[in-house]
């Protein structure tokens, strides 16, 4: 069976998930931790690591089923045809997250167009291309794994 991509609607992926999930089809929307501040207090929250993405493994002629679950909008498409994400990348994906080890980054004079070797955290490994390089962040374009990554920093 195939893993697809499904594009959701925002802030819908964990509910996307869990319903699909409850109607037997496997999914897998990867979450990570952040610290989120609010003007009285800070909570960690699970936040899906890619924004209005959830993954889905099922057969090509089972596809349509996915839209029984509200929240769920279409399948991201690559050249005209679904977008296919091979088992290792998603094994990638999660043995990343599930990695404890996270360490600090240090950057140098990196700029837009450079080709660079992410060293640590979930993406340890992946080769990226330097798109921007602000104050504040980082866009990296992963173009193994069809994405762009924002890297903010202080």
């Amino acid at each position: 069976m195939n893993w697809y991509v499904v594009y959701t609607k925002p802030k819908w992926e964990k509910k996307v998930a869990e319903k699909l999930n409850q109607i037997g089809i496997e999914c897998y929307c990867p979450l990570i931790t952040q610290v989120k501040e609010w003007s009285d207090r800070k909570k960690k929250v699970e936040v899906p690591l890619f924004n209005s993405y959830v993954f889905v493994q099922l057969e090509n002629v089972d596809r349509n089923s996915v839209f029984q679950i509200a929240g769920a909008v279409r399948y991201l498409f690559w050249l005209g045809k679904p977008a296919i994400v091979r088992n290792e990348e998603i094994n990638i994906i999660k043995k990343s997250l599930m990695s404890s080890n996270v360490s600090d980054i240090s950057v140098n004079s990196i700029q837009p167009g450079d080709r660079i070797k992410l060293e640590t955290g979930a993406f340890s490994n992946q080769d990226a291309i330097v798109r921007e390089v602000s104050n504040t962040h980082y866009i990296l374009v992963l173009e193994s794994l069809g994405c762009v990554l924002k890297i903010k920093y202080k």
